[in-house]
């Protein structure tokens, strides 16, 4: 009875190792793919990785440091937390893992907390200005320290939630770019997590058992509109699994022509010609889709190792 059992939790363990290594490269790979295909590092760059101390920077930061073990080429990386003074937050936590790591590290203290509590009025949210003063702090923070990227850990959730806020409350058709220079043009900020699923950071973060520091400041407002689009995206996720990928293609795969921006397309300008146009006349055309099947995505790639994919910039 006991030798069953002993068998059965070794099985049990052998699946969870190979569901977690599977989970790891998965995630590794989309990484690799996002700064290869955006060229988010070169060599010699000194990549500022902002570690918030939630799941998202904790699965950036491991990941970046062992990209960089197996690049073919040298990139620094320094972790930086911006300490707010929220009250109760647990200064000691991100020191000590960082100094476990060996990583080099720099804490900013700033009581940014104050600030925000005494300028919005309760029950507000919190985010914007709270945002606001977190980017310049990492801007001056990126100069002091010379690093010419600064790594941010927004992933495709975040990205598919934000073009639909942009929509639906700012009638702008934005998302968040994986590769932009800073409001003050003398950073490039990058986003390696952009081809990354919320749900796949959040079960690694689990099984690699980060020290997870909640935001009590605006992690806890739950009535946000970013709250009710993120909602909104997990219901049509489990009603019509596959529709979350499709709309992350429809961001790579843009057709101005067919929007009505003109300053991004010169519809003035447009005259006939003597042969076919690309992207041209199809509105008598049937629809023509091609379901998007994630699961044999995955079963595609799953072969495909980081090394062949993180081809950083010489």
């Amino acid at each position: 009875m006991k030798q069953h059992a002993a068998q059965s939790d070794h099985s049990s363990q052998s699946k969870q190792k190979y569901s977690f290594n599977k989970l790891q490269k998965r995630l590794r790979r989309n990484v690799g793919k996002a700064i290869a295909d955006f060229g988010m590092i070169e060599a010699n760059d000194k990549v500022m990785v902002c570690l918030s101390g939630g799941k998202d920077s904790y699965t950036m930061l491991d990941i970046l440091l062992f990209l960089r073990g197996i690049a073919p080429i040298h990139f620094d990386i320094i972790a930086v937390n911006l300490d707010q003074k929220q009250p109760g937050f647990p200064e000691h936590i991100l020191p000590q893992y960082l100094d476990e790591l060996g990583v080099e590290y720099k804490i900013v203290e700033e009581d940014t907390y104050s600030i925000v509590k005494e300028k919005v009025p309760e029950g507000k949210t919190t985010c914007s200005l709270c945002s606001r003063l977190r980017r310049g702090i990492l801007y001056r923070t990126a100069t002091e320290l010379g690093a010419t990227k600064i790594a941010l850990g927004h992933h495709r959730d975040d990205m598919l939630e934000t073009l639909f806020l942009n929509m639906f409350h700012g009638g702008k058709l934005k998302s968040m770019p994986a590769k932009l220079v800073s409001d003050n043009g003398q950073h490039i900020v990058i986003r390696p997590l952009a081809y990354c699923n919320e749900a796949d950071i959040e079960k690694y973060a689990q099984a690699a058992e980060f020290p997870i520091i909640p935001c009590n400041l605006c992690g806890s407002q739950e009535n946000l509109q970013r709250q009710n689009i993120k909602h909104m995206l997990q219901d049509w996720n489990r009603r019509f699994p596959g529709r979350i990928e499709s709309m992350f293609r429809a961001i790579q795969n843009v057709a101005p022509s067919h929007l009505l921006d003109r300053n991004l397309h010169d519809f003035q300008a447009i005259s006939t010609t003597d042969g076919p146009v690309a992207d041209g006349d199809t509105a008598f055309d049937t629809p023509a889709f091609d379901t998007f099947n994630a699961a044999a995505q995955d079963s595609e790639q799953a072969e495909v190792s980081p090394v062949q994919i993180v081809n950083l910039t010489d």
